[in-house]
């Protein structure tokens, strides 16, 4: 009697493990990365336009611009919260803030540390002059 309990207790959870999704890999697929650097020359024209604005602490045209990033993904170094900041990278054609954004480390106008996403934050490349 105990060994067919058993024995179903074992078929019932291979049947519900079996039936799960798997997240690991789900999220793998998903998972924000740091891409190769890209030199100051090779970002679109309105990334070297709103890189000089932060470097130069020119106002910048969206609210949420100096805002903090909270790097949640895990995917920059990892820093203090309000060590990164956020930038805007207009898109054109868009008719929202887009996609595409500069994310700052430290003292924005000084530190040199700037990282470029094209894709809201899903890769990040660091800015190389």
């Amino acid at each position: 009697m105990f060994a067919r309990l058993l024995t179903w207790l074992i078929l019932g959870l291979f049947s519900f493990a079996v039936l799960l999704p798997a997240p690991v890999a789900h999220a793998r697929e998903r998972a924000p990365r740091v891409l190769d650097d890209i030199r100051h020359a090779q970002l679109p024209v309105e990334a070297r336009e709103t890189l000089q604005r932060i470097r130069t602490g020119a106002r910048l045209p969206y609210a949420k611009d100096g805002t903090v990033f909270g790097n949640r993904e895990g995917v920059l170094p990892s820093r203090p919260r309000g060590y990164y900041t956020e930038y805007t990278v207009p898109t054109p054609g868009s008719r929202d803030r887009g996609a595409r954004r500069i994310v700052a480390g430290g003292d924005p106008e000084k530190s040199g540390e700037y990282y470029y996403t094209s894709d809201h934050y899903r890769s990040f490349q660091r800015i190389r002059e």
